[in-house]
């Protein structure tokens, strides 16, 4: 049986490079196998568009050539040999640059770009919830957490964002004692009530697709005064956990507006400076305009989505349209 790799090297061994838009690809066996999916290969393949794997042993100057280069790898060895290509080949489109997607993989750093935004608009309001980072002594946390005025409940983070499990795991601390038990470094978010719904905006270029999922259920005040202690969750809002199909309270379900989503995803394209990336965002219960961004993971699961074989191609044709646009303007 032939795996997805054999397949892009067969597909290499006969391309026009003049004719072939030529994706050289660097990812790892998990998200080789999420992405290339059959169906995106078939799809590629009759719009002229061609995978071609990286071969991680070769110096990456040394492959080639491409049209773009498409990676989700980590490292500092990697990110220096890949700015290194960029400089050395600008013709060359890399999603997305590798400095651009280091900030998101640092919680302390994520979400600066939304509060900067300050977003507001006749559509709505989007925040970040009030944030604490802990890198040391768990036993500080509580004195910390009382110095910066957040409001208990609080859901604590891991810090560093690489690719793991355990990078996506989420942990409910109600009380000031409890807090001492969380693993550092961290993150501490205010807990927003959203009706257990998280909306996953994912981003391909100006392309937008939104889907449901479940999330952490609201927490009343009764609640929060009963319990105690950390109550700890495994990754939350995955595919599995999609509500798109559920019978949802209208005003829990509701999408955001499109104008207001169009118009944050083309801020953060700006600001972020990348074209991959999903948007987890909550609404405020008892609110129909106030949403809050809690996390930002660049070149997500596309996977999940459905037609996403076609909005990805088209971005990647879209890219090489604009590409030649901007190269027969500048040699007019």
């Amino acid at each position: 049986m032939e795996s997805k790799n054999d397949y892009v090297k067969e597909e290499k061994e006969g391309l026009d490079f003049e004719k072939t838009v030529v994706v050289g690809y660097a990812l790892t066996n998990k998200k080789i196998k999420s992405f290339l999916q059959p169906k995106l290969l078939s799809l590629a393949r009759s719009k002229g568009i061609s995978f071609v794997a990286i071969d991680q042993t070769r110096p990456l100057s040394d492959q080639g050539p491409f049209n773009i280069l498409l990676h989700k790898l980590s490292g500092k060895e990697w990110r220096k040999s890949l700015e290194d290509f960029r400089q050395m080949h600008p013709e060359v489109t890399v999603l997305d640059p590798p400095n651009a997607i280091h900030h998101l993989y640092n919680r302390q750093y994520m979400l600066q770009d939304v509060a900067d935004l300050n977003f507001s608009g006749a559509y709505g309001i989007v925040r970040v919830p009030k944030q604490l980072v802990i890198k040391k002594d768990p036993s500080s946390i509580p004195e910390a957490v009382s110095k910066a005025g957040l409001i208990l409940p609080l859901v604590a983070k891991p810090l560093v964002v690489d690719g793991t499990a355990k990078s996506h795991e989420l942990a409910l601390a109600y009380d000031q004692h409890s807090l001492q038990m969380l693993e550092t470094p961290l993150v501490l978010q205010e807990f927003v009530n959203h009706g257990g719904i998280l909306f996953k905006v994912y981003i391909v270029g100006e392309a937008i697709k939104v889907v449901r999922r479940f999330s952490l259920p609201d927490v009343s005040k009764q609640e929060w005064s009963k319990n105690a202690g950390v109550f700890r969750f495994p990754r939350v809002s995955c595919a599995a956990a999609s509500a798109d199909d559920a019978d949802l309270d209208p005003s829990i379900a509701e999408l955001p507006p499109k104008h207001l989503l169009e118009k944050l995803a083309q801020e953060l394209r700006h600001r972020l400076g990348l074209h991959l990336f999903n948007l987890d965002i909550i609404r405020e219960r008892g609110s129909k305009d106030r949403f809050y961004v809690i996390d930002i993971n660049y070149f997500p699961g596309y996977g999940k989505i459905s037609d996403y074989e076609h909005i990805f191609t088209d971005f990647l044709l879209s890219l090489m349209q604009n590409k030649n646009k901007t190269n027969s303007t500048g040699a007019c």
